[in-house]
């Protein structure tokens, strides 16, 4: 069983999702991929690689979509074929999508696999792949783990500095390293030259949690109503170049 199997045999990507912190991600990410499927057709057909337990995919399905899942932990693709019999779920991995012919789906969902892809090349790889078995002309929506957050939270908040420094995890201007880790943390510069290698062009960039994850404490402690304003205001300032990057998360809308 490889590490990131391991992983996510005890971690709960939907418990994840369901928090407030998760809700605000998922609320401001569905409203972006239902946004480009309106430029679609009801009739385009739907690609989540790294689907995990079917967090986006079950949805799309049951709109009507059809939705093809690929996911690499066995226990996660489990779940979502016991929830869902919608899905056209299978066992696959980014990096080769060898089941999937080229120039099949019109908007493609690459939301977890770079986050633990830790090399450049294989990056590269996994976005060449979303790339082919997407449509010419359609969307391909790609998510990132942000340094910033990663350093704020992990290395000055929780006080981790002196090992993370000691220990080689920071580079001199404060990029994270990954050396064995189960996530990786890019900059926006790097989102960009990865699009450029693909050969891909971005649409747009959004936050879809923004300032959610710093906050936990104090969005757990709003009412519904306040929460809902909450969702308002991140909806209203996710697109902000100013705030990209700054956020957990980034979701990249690029066109092949």
């Amino acid at each position: 069983m490889t590490p990131i199997e391991e992983y996510y045999n005890k971690f709960n990507e939907n418990k994840r999702l369901d928090s407030r912190h998760g809700r605000v991600e998922f609320t401001v990410t569905m409203e972006y991929i239902h946004r480009y499927l309106r430029e679609l057709g009801t009739d385009a057909k739907i690609l989540d690689i790294g689907a995990g337990t079917g967090r986006y995919s079950i949805p799309l399905a049951e709109e009507g979509y059809d939705v093809t899942a690929v996911e690499l932990v066995r226990y996660n693709l489990g779940i979502l074929k016991k929830n869902s019999d919608k899905v056209h779920a299978m066992q696959g991995n980014a990096l080769k999508l060898k089941k999937l012919g080229d120039d099949t789906f019109d908007l493609t969902l690459l939301f977890g696999p770079l986050y633990h892809l830790c090399s450049h090349e294989d990056k590269l790889t996994a976005l060449m792949e979303a790339r082919r078995v997407t449509k010419p002309g359609g969307i391909i929506m790609v998510a990132y783990c942000m340094n910033e957050y990663s350093v704020i939270t992990y290395a000055f908040k929780e006080m981790h500095i002196d090992e993370c420094l000691r220990d080689g995890k920071l580079d001199p201007s404060f990029k994270t390293i990954a050396v064995d880790e189960l996530y990786d943390y890019v900059r926006t510069e790097e989102i960009e030259k990865l699009n450029a290698e693909a050969g891909l062009s971005r649409i747009q960039i959004i936050s879809p949690d923004g300032p959610a994850n710093y906050m936990r404490p104090f969005l757990n402690q709003l009412s519904e109503e306040q929460f809902a304003h909450f969702i308002e205001y991140q909806l209203s300032t996710c697109e902000r170049q100013d705030l990209i990057g700054a956020g957990a998360h980034t979701v990249d809308i690029l066109r092949k």
